[in-house]
């Protein structure tokens, strides 16, 4: 059996086109590449002919795992469970809508096993679909960025998120794209299950810094990024992120500052419903409705 140094995790729900470009745009990008990687394909019972791209999908290695699942685990536990299967040292944890630029695999994990005695989760420059750049790094959310973040625009300024040019340490890094070591995701127990989709990075990398893990950000590999592939429109993703929030701090923070977020939370909602209100707006009304009701 051939040893495998890396082992690259893909999650899948009902993005069959954009699947299959990321799987094709893996393999190019390892083309020739002395790295013996295999791919392992989570799919969470996705309906809309993924399931059979994946099971007739070509691969350059015999590397490849398709593992289907009778219903959707979510994004988190999605990927504990490929990381289960994982037989390399190495992972990557990678998005599904990702297209990977050149050497990126190759310039991430060369970068990584060069510098793991400090550095033990890693992430890529993601970019947008016309390559300008992604704010794919950030701070964890204490009460000053959350307000920042929602209610000051903290991203647009990149205040709260941001995509440096430096190789840097960083709060945490988009889940889009992860490397980091079986051995550290094993220890860490992987994305909190409890956690369906969005905040389950924020999580992962606040409890690896309290065991003393850092995580750091690579600017030299280069992935595009297209976003949102399978987040059902724009209120689904909101609703999650709050629900994220909420549970972010439950976990994490004291009951007081729980209370602070609650009341930055609607007062954001509010702000929001007001604003389609007065643009007659039924996506911000009905959206932001339903978050005044989650807080």
């Amino acid at each position: 059996m051939v040893k495998i140094d890396l082992s690259i995790i893909i999650v899948s729900w009902n993005t069959k086109k954009i699947t299959e470009d990321c799987l094709n745009s893996i393999n190019r990008s390892l083309t020739n590449s002395r790295i013996k990687y295999e791919i392992i394909v989570v799919d969470n019972d996705s309906r809309d002919g993924s399931v059979d791209m994946l099971k007739n999908y070509k691969l350059p290695t015999t590397n490849y795992k398709l593992i289907l699942n009778k219903n959707n685990l979510g994004f988190g536990r999605g990927n504990n469970f490929g990381v289960e299967q994982a037989n390399g040292k190495y992972i990557l944890l990678l998005n599904t809508d990702m297209i990977v630029l050149n050497r990126a695999i190759e310039k991430l994990y060369d970068f990584y096993i060069e510098n793991e005695k400090r550095v033990h989760f890693l992430g890529a420059k993601l970019l947008n679909r016309d390559l300008t750049p992604q704010s794919s790094v950030a701070r964890f959310f204490t009460l000053p960025v959350v307000f920042a973040s929602l209610l000051l625009k903290g991203d647009y300024w990149g205040l709260t998120r941001s995509s440096p040019d430096k190789f840097c340490q960083v709060d945490w890094i988009s889940g889009a794209c992860i490397m980091t070591t079986k051995k550290y995701y094993d220890r860490l127990g992987g994305f909190d299950k409890d956690i369906f989709m969005y905040m389950e990075e924020v999580d992962l990398l606040y409890r690896a810094k309290k065991l003393g893990l850092n995580t750091f950000f690579y600017p030299k590999s280069q992935i595009i990024h297209l976003g949102s592939a399978s987040s059902n429109g724009k209120t689904f993703p909101i609703l999650q992120v709050y629900k994220g929030f909420l549970f972010f701090y439950k976990k994490h923070y004291s009951k007081f500052e729980l209370f602070i977020l609650r009341l930055i939370l609607k007062l954001k909602a509010i702000i929001a419903y007001l604003i389609g209100k007065i643009k007659g707006n039924r996506y911000l009304i009905e959206t932001y409705e339903e978050a005044f009701k989650l807080v």
